[in-house]
């Protein structure tokens, strides 16, 4: 059951989404052709950037050609074909133990079969799986099967704390139910949600350094308010943001 955020939240993140979209335009729903490369691809992404992905899982089926091969793969073998991505020591033995699982109980590397299922059994499969948190299985059923979920990435998290569109305090993994109550349950609201939130953080509202001088959520803005000085769990204290 999803939680009920107070009024005014649900308007700062309806208000704020409304904003993004005119900004950075409506998108079709999209994601990888095959979805057993957006599991592994979104594994392999994590604190690493797309072209370090790329590369990573490009040189891992190249060595690996089936997935049957990457499981079987000796260990030290797959890091170092996804080393171009950051822990590979750490990922290859949670996409080894996927694999492992996933074909011990269906028979194969194919999770076609989660497009029949509901919502809430898919995401009960997928997280059940070792290593898949919140974030990988809501990507991969909304960009791969357009299932009325809501990615909350390191950028997504940002933004809609700083806006406070969420409390200080919550986590990315909590941010998932919470900002998914605020909002239509429609696949394509909330595939555009989330990757203009994700454009954002990576574009203007940065870790670093958040180009507050350019964004159009400014107004509504807490963390611009305090001049940067909230303290947010997913943003570390800053001095004052940027004005550029």
């Amino acid at each position: 059951m999803l939680p009920t955020p107070a009024p005014d939240l649900v308007a700062k993140t309806r208000d704020a989404h409304a904003r993004l979209n005119e900004h950075y335009g409506i998108q079709a729903i999209y994601g990888r052709a095959d979805p057993m490369h957006e599991l592994v691809g979104t594994i392999l992404s994590h604190r690493t950037t797309h072209a370090n992905e790329v590369t990573a899982y490009r040189t891992m089926r190249e060595r690996f050609p089936s997935w049957e091969a990457v499981r079987d793969a000796p260990l030290p073998d797959l890091i170092d074909a996804i080393r171009a991505a950051n822990y590979p020591d750490v990922k290859a033995p949670y996409i080894q133990n996927l694999l492992a699982h996933l074909i011990r109980e269906t028979g194969a590397a194919n999770i076609d079969f989660l497009r029949d299922l509901s919502t809430e059994d898919a995401m009960k499969w997928l997280t059940d799986l070792p290593g898949i948190g919140p974030k990988t299985a809501t990507l991969l059923l909304l960009f791969n099967f357009q299932k009325p979920v809501l990615p909350v990435d390191t950028h997504v998290h940002r933004v809609t704390q700083r806006i406070g569109a969420i409390g200080p305090k919550v986590s990315a993994d909590k941010a998932h139910a919470l900002l998914l109550a605020s909002l239509p349950h429609e696949a394509e609201v909330l595939f555009n949600f989330h990757k203009h939130f994700y454009w954002h953080g990576q574009r203007v509202c940065t870790w670093y350094s958040p180009k507050c001088g350019a964004c159009v959520l400014q107004d509504m803005c807490n963390f611009y308010k305090s001049g940067g000085t909230m303290v947010l769990s997913s943003t570390p204290v800053r001095a004052r943001p940027s004005g550029g």
